[in-house]
């Protein structure tokens, strides 16, 4: 089974070939440029460097949000036009599941935090439970809009040590120190940030599950309103008030 995977969801544009249990290419880059001009050139390196037959793709598994809006975006539409063109299916992969996934076989919570601006974090908490020869990640909160006090309020109840990663870690540190009730540690360098191989691990489970969907079905997940779509709410709602008086 071979699957291409994208994840544009933050900062980090990332891109990776996964067959069967083997990662055979990976190209992620956090850099001074913007998605629509890294991600299409990662996937031709990718598939110049392995010599790879695009037409052999099982599925294209993309990291479906939330995250950026201009991000998802772009990489929701890389994945489409990729999967009509050759006629694969689409593994939509929840982008704070991928980011959990990253600390495969920790006994400890995992706690993605992405920085959702206004005083948020896009966030979920998971644990790993080993199985029949592998771990099975269980949800224990699924992926939401919250503030950082309220996560950290239900991870202090849980009373389990946690693993922090996301681009929300440096924004939300000081608060962490200041609320977390429980021990916590931070992944380093290499695991806390969105990884295209973790989408393409992931997304072979799911796509092996028959979570997949068309080109045509497939859409990012937000969770929020845009900044733009707020701003025209709160506008309506500013008319609606000034019309009632």
């Amino acid at each position: 089974m071979k699957i291409l995977a994208l994840d544009s969801s933050g900062l980090a544009a990332s891109a990776a070939l996964v067959e069967d249990d083997t990662l055979i290419a990976e190209y992620t880059i956090q850099y001074k440029k913007t998605h629509s001009q890294t991600l299409l050139p990662m996937v031709a390196q990718i598939r110049d460097m392995v010599e790879l037959d695009l037409d052999t793709v099982d599925a294209i598994a993309v990291a479906a949000g939330p995250g950026s809006f201009t991000g998802l975006r772009i990489g929701s539409a890389t994945a489409k036009g990729l999967a009509l063109a050759l006629d694969k299916p689409i593994v939509p992969v929840p982008t704070v599941e991928g980011l959990a996934y990253q600390m495969y076989g920790t006994d400890a919570l995992v706690c993605p935090i992405m920085d959702a601006r206004r005083s948020q974090v896009y966030t979920g908490i998971y644990e790993f439970v080993y199985g029949k020869d592998k771990y099975d990640m269980n949800v224990i909160k699924e992926q939401c809009a919250v503030t950082f006090d309220e996560i950290a309020g239900v991870l202090n109840n849980l009373g389990r040590k946690v693993i922090f990663l996301g681009d929300g870690v440096p924004v939300f540190r000081e608060r962490m120190a200041e609320v977390m009730q429980v021990p916590y540690l931070l992944a380093p360098a290499h695991r806390n940030r969105q990884s295209a191989a973790c989408i393409a691990a992931l997304g072979s489970l799911y796509f092996a599950q028959g979570k997949v969907e068309s080109g045509n079905q497939h859409a990012p997940i937000y969770l929020r309103l845009s900044q733009a779509e707020r701003e025209r709410a709160e506008s309506q709602s500013r008319e609606t008030r000034a019309d009632d008086r």
